[in-house]
């Protein structure tokens, strides 16, 4: 009988022993499917979450809709009932920039809400989106100031949490994490208040950290790439301005007995404030100009188209250069910002009588080389006159003046912008116009064309080229026997 008993003693207990440790495998084998699982679902939110930012990268989306999918993607990831971003701003300071749910404020609410009469959410983001932060203020200040995540399991024993009246407002457990790119801190990532009551875990304190860690690239990378596209963009206007601005200016100049002609334009960039034009007014009579738009770039483009359209009418009136340029003034000046103005210089010149008349609006002096025999020599073609746009058309009639010089065989007109003369070299010296003579002279035996690529070569050598570098212009007109 005790025989017995032992035997189903000893039965019974490893029975049970047995059940103890089949039971402690099966808690440990669900435990592991647990994790396992858990690891699988934040694999995919993290697949997800770096495909969704990847497409809103490639879509050059801005910051705010960036902001609710890194939100988005917190929420689902670790079941917070709300999440905010707080914005580093330029003076330091933190502002709520995106919500999702009702997000706690970090302040105490002044008012209530009741008296506003709008919605308790709308409410919420309305004191969130004035609610600007201290860094160290806080809970969110604090991890702003010290770059380190922060996890409280239990906010309502935390003195650092504040402690709204409002029950729908109480913070149970929380989760904020520094959005940190290159030891720069560009914001604050917080989730509050897990959907099943209960305090978040380690893992979401884990997932919102690398959550945040891939957020803050994926700002960076986000703002380089609308600045890249904002770039495309810009220089697409910017080739399509040029293209228009090509339209305005001379290419191929009329065959005319008695004259060569050449240009060499060169803008500072895409689109440039530079232009000149020529026209044959009759077999034995030609107009000629050059002028400079203040500023570069889109702006100064579509000013010089202006004024290049009403100077093609007012040319073929037969009016005298200062006629021309005080009707082109009347034209402008009402037209023109306040912070711009127009510079020219203007001639007719007629091949059967030798004679040329300009007139100069604040235009750079243009230089007439002439050759006698051995005997050379340069003018400067100055004259009264001030910048188109400035003042009252009353006022620039009276300033500006005709004057007339001979314009014989073998005598070559040059006209240049500022973009010549005022060239600095590396030592921060000025071509000027006396360097711009003594190569004229140089090279006056040459055609119109072999000169101006030479009078480049030589600012070219001078100064090289580079971005900073003005807008550069050249006109030359030899005449001929």
């Amino acid at each position: 009988m005790f025989i017995f008993f032992s035997f189903t003693t000893g039965l019974s207990l490893g029975c049970f022993l047995l059940y103890l440790v089949k039971r402690s495998c099966s808690n440990r084998l669900k435990k592991l499917r647990e994790e396992n699982q858990q690891l699988a679902r934040e694999k995919t939110i993290a697949v997800e979450f770096m495909h969704n930012l990847a497409e809103a990268i490639g879509e050059g989306v801005d910051r705010k809709v960036l902001y609710q999918r890194i939100l988005h993607t917190a929420i689902i990831g670790t079941g917070a009932m709300s999440a905010c971003i707080y914005e580093k701003l330029p003076n330091g300071r933190l502002k709520g920039v995106a919500l999702e749910g009702l997000f706690p404020p970090q302040r105490a609410i002044r008012g209530n809400i009741e008296e506003e009469n709008i919605p308790r959410a709308r409410f919420i983001e309305k004191v969130l989106s004035s609610e600007v932060l201290e860094v160290g203020e806080g809970i969110v200040g604090e991890v702003a100031q010290t770059g380190k995540p922060t996890f409280i399991r239990n906010a309502l024993d935390d003195p650092r949490v504040v402690k709204h009246s409002d029950a729908s407002l109480a913070i149970h457990s929380m989760v904020v994490s520094p959005l940190v790119h290159n030891d720069h801190i560009l914001g604050v990532l917080a989730v509050a208040n897990p959907s099943n009551g209960q305090s978040f875990s380690e893992i979401d304190f884990s997932m919102i950290n690398s959550l945040g860690e891939q957020a803050a690239l994926a700002i960076k990378n986000s703002d380089a790439m609308n600045l890249r596209m904002e770039k495309t963009r810009m220089d697409a206007d910017l080739r399509l301005a040029h293209d228009v601005q090509d339209l305005f200016l001379t290419h191929i100049f009329p065959l005319s007995e008695g004259i060569e002609v050449d240009a060499k334009y060169i803008p500072s960039s895409q689109v440039g404030g530079d232009f000149y034009d020529f026209y044959k007014l009759s077999p034995h009579k030609f107009f000629v100009c050059i002028a400079e738009v203040s500023g570069k770039g889109v702006p100064a483009s579509l000013l010089m188209a202006l004024c290049q359209t009403h100077l093609k009418h007012l040319v073929h009136e037969s009016h005298s250069p200062s006629e021309v340029l005080s009707l082109l003034n009347k034209e402008l000046f009402s037209r023109i910002r306040p912070d711009m103005f127009i510079t020219l210089f203007l001639a007719t010149f007629d091949t059967s009588t030798n004679q040329l008349s300009y007139a100069r609006a604040g235009h750079e002096p243009a230089l007439l080389f002439r050759k006698n025999g051995d005997v050379e020599d340069i003018l400067e073609l100055r004259g009264n006159g001030i910048a188109l746009g400035i003042v009252e058309p009353e006022l620039f009639s009276n300033l500006v003046e005709d004057k007339s010089v001979n314009f014989c065989e073998g005598d070559i007109l040059c006209l240049y912008t500022d973009g010549v003369t005022e060239l600095s070299s590396e030592e921060k010296e000025e071509f000027g116009i006396e360097r711009l003579k003594q190569s004229l002279t140089r090279y006056g035996g040459l055609d119109p064309q072999s000169l101006n690529a030479k009078l480049v070569d030589e600012l070219n050598l001078f100064s090289p080229p580079k971005a900073d570098r003005d807008d550069l212009t050249l006109l030359t007109i030899k005449r001929l026997g």
